[in-house]
C-alpha cells in the first residue's frame, strides 16, 4: 500500500522529523483537531520512535505488550524496537497537511541494535470529516514494506523471532483494545497482504471511532469490518459475556456460523434491511455438518437468545432481491453475544446460490445451496 506523501521535506512526508535514535520520542505535540478515544478527549499526543503514538505521555518501551496491557492510551501501527541510528535507515517524519489530517510516517526504518539489513515502511493517518468538532475520527494504518518484526533486545535474531511486533490500539483501561491478526507472532508480517477495507487494498487498515469514542463493532452503525485474507474474512477483537459485537461480512442468501474453539454463542441479532426483515434460524443435529433443525423466524433488529449456548447456527432466507454489496459497511450487520469471556474462533460460511427446498419434517424446509469456497474466519479475543 503506497504511503501518503507530498507534504514537503526530503521524502515528501513533512519537514518535521524525529532525529536518529533508539527508543526516543517527540515532545508533546498538538493534534490539528480534538479526538475522542474511548470516552476521553485528547488535543495532543506524543510520537514514539518504536512505531506508535500515545496520548498521556511518551513511551520508550521497545518490547510490545499484548493488548490489553499498554502502559497508556496508544495507537500502534507497528509497536516494535525501531532503531534509526544506522545511516541505512531513515527517520520518523510527521506532518499535519491540513486541519483535518495528521500523518506520521516510518519510512524504511531499521531495528535494534542499529540494524538496517531489513527495513520496514509504514504510516499512521488520523483524520476527521472536514470541520467536524465532535471528536469522531478514523485511524488508518498503511503498510508499504515489512521485513522485520523484532529487535535483538526483544529476543529477535536478524530481525525475526523473539517477541514480534504488535499492531492495533489500546485505551489503557484494560478493557478497550484491538490487535491486528498475527500480533506478537511472526504472522504479523502478513498484515501487508491483508486489509479490512477491500480485497483490492492489501496493506490498508482503517478504524472509525465515533463522537463518543466508541470503537468499531460497538454499534450497528459502526460495525467491525472483516480482515480480508486471500479468500477468507477474519475478525479479531475482545468479547465479554452477553455484550453484542456487530460485524459486517459479505452478503449472500444465508450464513452458517460456527465456534471452533472458545466461548459459545448466546444470542444473535439479525439486521433490518430495506427489502427484507424476516429470516430463518436453524440449528444443527449432526455436529455442525448440516443445519436441518428449524428453530424460529428471526425478525431484524430483535435479539434472539438461545435456550442454551450453541456451537453453531445458521441464518437462511436472506432475500436475493436485496442485492447488497459486500463492501457496504451496513450490508448485513449481525450482532452476536457469547456465553463467557475468552478467546473465541468462529468460522462463517456464506451461502451463495439457493436451490431446491426439500421438506424436512412438518413445515420445515432448508434450502440446498452451493457454498462459496472462501471461509470466513472470525478470531475474537478477550
Amino acid at each position: 500500500m503506497p504511503l501518503l506523501n507530498g507534504f514537503g521535506g526530503p521524502l515528501g512526508f513533512g519537514e518535521a522529523f524525529l532525529a536518529r535514535n533508539d527508543d526516543s520520542s517527540t515532545g508533546r505535540l498538538d493534534l490539528p483537531f480534538a479526538i475522542n478515544f474511548f470516552g476521553t478527549r485528547y488535543t495532543s499526543f506524543w510520537i514514539n520512535n518504536n512505531g506508535n503514538i500515545t496520548f498521556t505521555g511518551a513511551l520508550s518501551g521497545y518490547t510490545p505488550n499484548a493488548f490489553p496491557g499498554a502502559q497508556r492510551p496508544i495507537i500502534a501501527p507497528w509497536w516494535a524496537d525501531v532503531d534509526t541510528r544506522n545511516v541505512g535507515s531513515d527517520v520518523v517524519y510527521y506532518d499535519a497537511p491540513n486541519a483535518d489530517t495528521m500523518v506520521v510516517t516510518w519510512p524504511n526504518v531499521g531495528y535494534y541494535n542499529t540494524s538496517a539489513d531489513k527495513l520496514n515502511s509504514f504510516q499512521l493517518v488520523l483524520q476527521r470529516n472536514p470541520g467536524d468538532t465532535s471528536g469522531a475520527f478514523t485511524a488508518q494504518f498503511r503498510y508499504a514494506q515489512l521485513q522485520w518484526t523484532t529487535g535483538s533486545a526483544s529476543g529477535g535474531t536478524n530481525g525475526l523471532g523473539g517477541t514480534p511486533a504488535v499492531a492495533g490500539y489500546d485505551a489503557g483501561n484494560n478493557t478497550d483494545y484491538f490487535m491486528l491478526p498475527g500480533s506478537r507472532t511472526g504472522a504479523i508480517l502478513d498484515v501487508i497482504n491483508q486489509s479490512n477495507v477491500s480485497p483490492d487494498t492489501p496493506g490498508l487498515w482503517q478504524f472509525a471511532f465515533t463522537s463518543s469514542g466508541q470503537a468499531p463493532g460497538t454499534t450497528p452503525d459502526n460495525p467491525l469490518l472483516p480482515v480480508i485474507v486471500d479468500d477468507s474474512f477474519v475478525f479479531q477483537f475482545p468479547v465479554q459475556p452477553n455484550i453484542p459485537i456487530f460485524i459486517d461480512p459479505p452478503v449472500t442468501v444465508g450464513y452458517d456460523y460456527r465456534v471452533t474453539g472458545g466461548p459459545l454463542f448466546n444470542s444473535v441479532t439479525a439486521p433490518t434491511l430495506a427489502n427484507d426483515n424476516l429470516y430463518s434460524l436453524f440449528f444443527s443435529n449432526d455436529a455442525c455438518s448440516t443445519y436441518s433443525q428449524f428453530v424460529t423466524q428471526l425478525t431484524g433488529g430483535i435479539p434472539h437468545s438461545f435456550s442454551s449456548p450453541q456451537s453453531c447456527f445458521s441464518i437462511r432466507d436472506i432475500a436475493e432481491a436485496a442485492n447488497l454489496s459486500p463492501t457496504d459497511p451496513a450490508a448485513f450487520v449481525t450482532g452476536v453475544t457469547f456465553s463467557t469471556a475468552g478467546l473465541v474462533t468462529v468460522t462463517q460460511t456464506p451461502i451463495n446460490v439457493p436451490g431446491p427446498l426439500p421438506v424436512l419434517g412438518v413445515g420445515a424446509a432448508l434450502g440446498w445451496s452451493r457454498r462459496l469456497r472462501s471461509r470466513v474466519g472470525l478470531v475474537k479475543q478477550s
